[in-house]
């Protein structure tokens, strides 16, 4: 058998493993905190993405992408918020054949529940493990990172 250690010590490897274990952390803080707020964390993710948007209103497909899922799995993500009334679907009016999932105040008024926790979590879980002077180019590095593996990710963002 051939020594292939170069390939396990790759530092392309360490690197890769280095964002997992953060990304692992990161999810299991924020998860607990929206936990306690009854949202799953795509629960989350949608609100979020609906009040971002000027009419706190998506097209279900750029929802569907923003969020990183399926049009089906946003489906069923849309379902268990109208559910709890917290989203609404409406047919487009410029589209009939398009739906577009639009926050309710009642969503709206859970999600700023929520934020402040989360605000909290994102601060000194994740930012203040990222010097300062470092921060502006982390940024824009994690953007261009997310455009590159998810160009859909930005349609019908804003």
């Amino acid at each position: 058998m051939a020594d292939n250690r170069e390939l396990y010590h790759d530092p392309r490897i360490t690197l890769m493993g280095l964002f997992a274990e953060t990304y692992a952390a990161l999810t299991d803080h924020t998860a607990a905190q929206l936990a306690s707020h009854q949202l799953a964390p795509a629960e989350f993710e949608a609100l979020l993405r609906l009040s971002r948007n000027q009419d706190h209103r998506l097209r279900m497909s750029d929802l569907a992408a923003q969020a990183g899922l399926t049009n089906s799995g946003a489906t069923r993500l849309v379902d268990r918020l109208e559910g709890r009334g917290l989203v609404a679907r409406e047919t487009n009016p410029d589209d009939r054949r398009g739906t577009t999932a639009a926050l309710t105040p009642a969503g709206l008024a859970h999600l700023l529940g929520t934020l402040p926790g989360h605000l909290g979590i994102v601060e000194q879980r994740f930012l203040d493990g990222i010097p300062a002077e470092q921060r502006d180019t982390f940024f824009t590095t994690l953007r261009a990172l997310r455009d590159h593996l998810r160009p859909e990710a930005e349609r019908g963002a804003h």
